[in-house]
């Protein structure tokens, strides 16, 4: 695939380190002249530009007259904050912060790709496995210190107060190797959903601006922009999902 400026610029300042680094680590680059990919530039564009964002909403704070980019940010913020009341009983106030994040990352990856002579690094598969992990350890890690190793571990072999015996010995044979692969092929969804999604959304936009430069492709970015939505937010929604199980109480 063709190297983008902002790929060949990080590339021209740390491709020598980067390099290196990777050989250190047994990692062999398949392009080892320019070690550092496209998705990974445009991870790190979406993060300096969110950064840059961030920093600005945060000298701009005010109560008596907020400004616009601080109702927007305060919206998003109060929709991630409805989400998660919705799908986690307890105190879902703290992931907020980390789903907001999550979020705001993943949206920014997708859009990022209207841009000319830029691309969706979701459209890559390691982005959003990176994001499906990050988010699979980070609900186990809660699940394990709300409830404890032990407690944790009975949301794996289903309900055994008020059951027969028989029922209490056999059924968490049946279903804790279910429910390991159930967990385990979250990570699978969460990636494949985002990036079949986003990669389909280039390949068609790439393929109607080769055939009719103008017109026809803007309805197809409209339609990119609107599938980049749609995907954060069932990304978002599932991790709330997953949250909320993981830091449920048995009763």
């Amino acid at each position: 695939m063709e190297q983008l400026a902002f790929t060949a610029f990080l590339n021209r300042l740390f491709g020598a380190p980067v390099l290196a680094l990777l050989l250190r680590l047994h990692v062999h680059p398949k392009h080892p002249a320019t070690p550092i990919t496209n998705a990974v530039a445009m991870e790190i564009l979406v993060v300096l530009l969110l950064t840059i964002l961030f920093i600005v909403l945060r000298t701009r704070l005010s109560v008596e007259r907020p400004g616009a980019l601080q109702h927007t940010m305060e919206g998003i913020y109060g929709f991630v904050n409805n989400l998660a009341s919705e799908t986690i009983s307890h105190h879902p106030e703290r992931f907020v912060p980390y789903l907001t994040a999550l979020g705001l990352f993943i949206l920014s990856c997708n859009l990022i790709g209207v841009v000319p002579g830029l691309e969706s690094p979701t459209a890559v598969p390691m982005v959003p496995l990176g994001c499906a992990l990050f988010t699979w350890f980070y609900y186990h890690y809660y699940g394990v210190r709300e409830n404890g190793p032990i407690g944790y571990l009975k949301h794996f072999i289903g309900p055994q107060e008020g059951m027969p015996l028989a029922v209490r010995l056999f059924l968490p044979i049946l279903l804790f190797p279910i429910e390991v692969f159930s967990h385990t092929a979250r990570v699978l969804s969460l990636t494949v959903r985002l990036f079949a999604n986003m990669f389909a959304g280039e390949m068609v936009t790439l393929v109607f601006f080769s055939l009719v430069p103008l017109g026809i492709p803007i309805v197809f970015e409209g339609l990119h922009i609107g599938v980049s939505l749609i995907q954060t937010y069932i990304f978002v929604l599932l991790a709330c999902v997953y949250l909320g199980e993981a830091t449920a109480h048995e009763h």
